[in-house]
């Protein structure tokens, strides 16, 4: 395990199976895809960053690596992808084995280039799109929120605002003489050619016929979209002003919502001004869409927003609609390069379900909260705009390219990318996320985007002794281009090399490559996509078979007889993984809206592996005046009445005090100075709570509860339920939970009857 953390702390990569399956049968009977989690951009304490363009081999496009075979006499290099000899340049005559380019050292199997060449710039541009269809309270939350942050953009951006209920307004902030709007019809889609004749930035000349940007003059943008410096007070004098949505709404009937319009009016709006260049879509959402293109549901109350069970018998009448709005709008804004951000702040369903398309595919941010006065959604939105260590490092207009053995091919991506339908023979023909294509657009990443590539083995059958011994390697090489947070243009090249094996006695070095968090993540993402895509798909029923084949092939056991049957230590905690993979919300819909289950995947979708693992299996902590604080089983049997529970579940972190802990809190005894050791023991969890809750985002959400507390069902949720109603013995001081849901060891007695048959 720790040697995986190692490779991932050099490349930022996790690959399933670090000895990969040499041929395409192996692979199938190892059930788990061999895949690579990658974090295209995360940051490395001695990163080196090269002032010159790389050296790309000119068959297959690789670039020079230190797995290239090297002839310093003949000054040539030899892909290790396609085996092809390239001659080195004039600039790298003096090369010598004394004498290596940095891009030849081992330990820099991944380094950046930013080439002077390309040193201009790039403006980055914030386009905020609110939702004013939202009660006074709300509409003071949000106002406020934004007027903090206003402060904080970058100095080198520019701003611009929409704001949205029945009609459209985009607002004209450069006309400094008055309030000056220019307004839309919420129910019509406005096409980029309306919507530039409409504002008139063609009167005085001709309308140009390639790339919009080009016709418009610097003055034209200016009145929308202003410098950061010069912004502040032209929104904070918008943001005063803006009203709640004038139109009078019936008893009956929800308000007027144009989402779909507001959304297309900014995405055509950044399109004809900044084509190409990083920009974001903010749009901040107080509920559902009701009018126009994109709606997902009527305005009459009669009516409720589609549920789960609605999708599933497809009678949901709004959603193939807005789905089918959105993957268009989402073409549109990846082929401009632009993000959309996503803040939805409502007790009700917003469209976060719909909009999952176009936020996925553009890298786009979710954040989902009951208000826009929770600390979720503020904490969330400072974060953005926060710079230095603690920023998100954002940067935009990625494209990520993969390069492979030509034994391997690519399935896919999933991922918050989009794919470019580059055609190579690098694609399999399986498709799996965003697949057939051998690159990616990224219009919108961080320091924590990762992305999971599925590849396939092609090889038919092993190949001879000698041929094996000489080349027993498969080699990986990823390339990421993209506007670093900074405004300049960088490449970053990951090159890998894993050994391969096949045969009959392959078994235990497959075993001891195995890395079980990164199967577990590739699973979780895995299952998801398929939920989505496969209609009639039973998750639990492929979650399980899949186990069982992993368990009967790799673990050690005389046939039918289960009480023999082990699993070695790099296998040992991924039934455990996939136990609870199957209680949790990806998998189980029950009691999620649609929005909630988009939301938990799209989340777990652009995390790395540390972090998909604690949102599959939550980590508990225990505090006590016995012990200092320890890690305690995610079971039942750890709630004490005198112990307090840290529960990390990714998106909530609940502090669980036990009945005698909670008693004692209640009677005040943590403010007397004679009970200062039960004072500290109430604030270390506290402590711990707000230490996970800075290093993340999105925010978490913070629950305290006690025993036998309504909010307990927090924690409850997450436990395995050794001690149910249905099972004998409690403890005094203990807990039960109220459910038919198998617990842990029941399940490991089933499996390992199954697997040794």
């Amino acid at each position: 395990m720790a040697e995986f953390m190692e490779l991932e702390a050099q490349d930022g990569v996790r690959m399933t199976w670090n000895v990969v399956p040499g041929t395409k049968e192996e692979a199938g009977n190892c059930v788990v895809p061999v895949s690579a989690i990658y974090t295209p951009i995360k940051p490395f304490p001695n990163m080196l960053v090269l002032p010159y363009a790389p050296l790309r081999c000119r068959n297959c496009s690789s670039v020079l690596n230190p797995f290239c075979v090297m002839d310093f006499a003949a000054k040539i290099w030899i892909c290790p992808f396609c085996f092809h000899r390239s001659h080195f340049p004039a600039h790298y005559a003096s090369v010598s084995e004394e004498n290596l380019p940095a891009e030849l050292f081992p330990q820099y199997t991944t380094i950046e280039y930013k080439s002077p060449r390309e040193a201009a710039c790039l403006q980055s541009v914030f386009m905020f799109v609110i939702d004013t269809s939202i009660i006074e309270e709300e509409m003071a939350f949000l106002k406020s929120a934004l007027s903090q942050v206003i402060g904080l953009f970058p100095d080198n951006s520019l701003v611009g605002l929409i704001t949205f209920g029945t009609l459209v307004h985009l607002h004209e902030i450069g006309f400094s003489t008055a309030p000056k709007t220019y307004v839309f019809k919420g129910s019509k889609d406005v096409s980029k050619g309306q919507l530039l004749e409409q504002m008139g930035f063609f009167l005085n000349k001709p309308k140009p016929l390639t790339g919009v940007r080009d016709g418009l003059s610097s003055e034209s943008i200016a009145r929308f979209l202003l410098p950061a410096s010069e912004c502040e007070f032209a929104i904070n004098s918008v943001l005063e002003e803006l009203q709640k949505d004038p139109w009078p709404i019936p008893a009956d009937q929800r308000a007027s919502r144009s989402t779909g319009t507001a959304l297309s009016v900014a995405a055509s709006l950044l399109g004809a001004c900044f084509p190409g260049s990083g920009a974001r879509i903010m749009a901040f959402l107080g509920g559902p869409s009701t009018e126009g293109p994109g709606a997902i549901v009527s305005k009459n109350l009669s009516e409720p927003i589609r549920s789960h069970k609605d999708l599933d018998k497809d009678s949901a009448p709004h959603y193939h609609k807005a789905i089918k709005f959105y993957e268009t709008l989402a073409k549109q804004l990846v082929h401009q390069g632009h993000v959309l951000d996503l803040f939805a702040c409502a007790v009700d369903q917003v469209g976060v379900a719909e909009l999952k398309v176009v936020v996925e595919r553009t890298g786009g941010f979710v954040v989902l909260a009951e208000s826009f006065g929770h600390s979720v959604f503020k904490d969330t939105l400072r974060r953005v705009f926060q710079s230095g260590d603690k920023g998100l490092g954002l940067s935009s207009n990625g494209i990520f390219e993969v390069n492979c053995s030509k034994d391997l091919k690519v399935q896919g991506v999933l991922g918050p990318c989009a794919s470019l339908e580059k055609r190579s023979p690098l694609c399999s023909d399986t498709i799996i996320g965003q697949g057939n294509t051998s690159a990616w657009k990224m219009c919108g990443l961080d320091q924590a985007t990762s992305l999971c590539l599925v590849f396939d083995i092609v090889r038919k059958d092993i190949p001879d002794a000698t041929v094996q011994s000489s080349s027993s390697q498969f080699y990986f090489q990823f390339l990421t281009f993209y506007q670093h947070s900074s405004g300049e243009m960088r490449l970053r090249v990951t090159t890998l090399s894993r050994r391969w094996v096949a045969g009959p006695g392959s078994i235990q070095d497959l075993i001891s490559g195995f890395d079980q968090d990164a199967a577990a993540a590739a699973m979780a993402r895995l299952v998801s996509f398929k939920m989505e895509i496969e209609a009639e798909f039973d998750p639990i029923r492929w979650l399980d078979k899949a186990l069982i084949h992993i368990c009967s092939r790799f673990g050690d056991y005389q046939k039918d007889t289960p009480s023999s049957f082990s699993l070695s230590p790099r296998f040992s905690i991924f039934p455990q993984f996939m136990f609870h993979l199957r209680r949790s919300q990806f998998v189980q819909v029950f009691n999620n809206s649609p929005d909630e289950t988009a939301y938990f995947r799209m989340i777990l979708n652009r995390e790395n592996v540390a972090n998909s693992v604690v949102m599959i299996q939550p980590s508990l902590v225990s505090y006590s005046f016995q012990s200092v604080p320890e890690p305690a089983l995610l079971d039942v049997t750890a709630i004490a009445a005198d112990r307090i529970l840290l529960l990390d579940s990714y998106f909530t972190v609940v502090i669980f005090h036990g009945s005698t802990i909670a008693q004692w809190r209640k009677a005040g005894y943590h403010d007397q100075p004679e009970h200062q050791a039960f004072a500290q023991l109430l604030q270390a969890p506290r402590d711990d709570a707000d230490a996970i809750i800075k290093e993340r985002f999105p925010v978490p959400r913070l629950v305290i509860c006690d025993q036998h507390g309504s909010q307990a069902r927090f924690l409850l949720a997450k436990l395995n339920p050794s001690a149910s109603c249905n099972s004998d013995g409690h403890r005094p001081g203990g807990d039960i939970i109220f459910t038919d849901d198998v617990s842990f060891e029941v399940f490991l007695d089933h499996l390992q009857r199954l697997a040794v048959q």
